[in-house]
């Protein structure tokens, strides 16, 4: 089935971005093919990638992220000239153990969610039914390393901070925001306008001292106001 035919039958169409491990390309393929909703409409080469998604039509690219080479890590570049390309794609980095530091530079070149390669099937379907509904998808198991990292081995001293300051509304937005959504989803969910979701966002993003939104994440699971299983 073709990418035109899978969106006029309603499917989600798929594209698998999967260099380094064929047999976890053809696991997810299984798996995706197996939803009623959902169809893997084909492949793409690491030195065709941008053309290969672009020509895809697809809705959702799994894109695993890039090894380090001599000019260090091509994966923040890959995720942006993919959304620089189709702005309207949802992007799932997958990753490849090169480095610990991936998963913070996927979210910020603009990857709407990430996945470990231990991903079992419902994983990887929850992974495109969160980012297609506006929400950043992360694997549980990063979610355990972020607890692990930034809970258990935080030093005591670092609980204070400015959260006691932010008004009802401002911690509202923070919750929301922190569990991947959208400007727009805010505003409807609150009952508020679009800018005014905004300035509450830049408000309690400036007494925080916080600057996007892998920062974000990362301090509501340290302050204890997301619960990891709303993830």
């Amino acid at each position: 089935m073709r990418a035109n035919e899978s969106r006029e039958s309603g499917k989600v169409v798929v594209l698998l971005a999967i260099f380094r491990f064929p047999m976890l390309s053809v696991g997810f393929r299984t798996v995706l093919d197996a939803e009623p909703d959902m169809h893997v409409v084909g492949g793409a080469g690491p030195d065709s990638l941008v053309e290969d998604v672009r020509a895809s039509g697809a809705d959702v690219v799994i894109s695993e992220c890039q090894p380090y080479d001599a000019a260090g890590c091509s994966t923040f570049a890959s995720i942006e000239a993919i959304k620089a390309a189709c702005p309207g794609i949802k992007v799932i980095a997958l990753e490849c153990r090169c480095g610990a530091e991936q998963f913070s530079l996927a979210l910020k070149a603009g990857a709407d969610g990430f996945l470990t390669r231990e991903a079992i099937g419902q994983d990887v379907v929850a992974a495109v039914r969160g980012v297609l509904a506006g929400h950043t998808y992360v694997s549980p198991a990063i979610v355990t390393r972020m607890v692990n990292t930034y809970v258990l081995h935080m030093p005591q001293g670092d609980v204070a901070d400015a959260y006691g300051t932010l008004s009802e509304r401002e911690r509202e937005v923070l919750l929301l925001a922190a569990m991947g959504h959208t400007t727009r989803q805010i505003a409807e969910s609150l009952h508020l306008s679009e800018q005014t979701v905004h300035n509450y966002r830049s408000d309690f993003m400036e007494k925080l001292g916080l600057h996007d939104r892998v920062e974000l994440l990362k301090y509501a699971i340290r302050r204890g106001i997301l619960n990891v299983a709303d993830l």
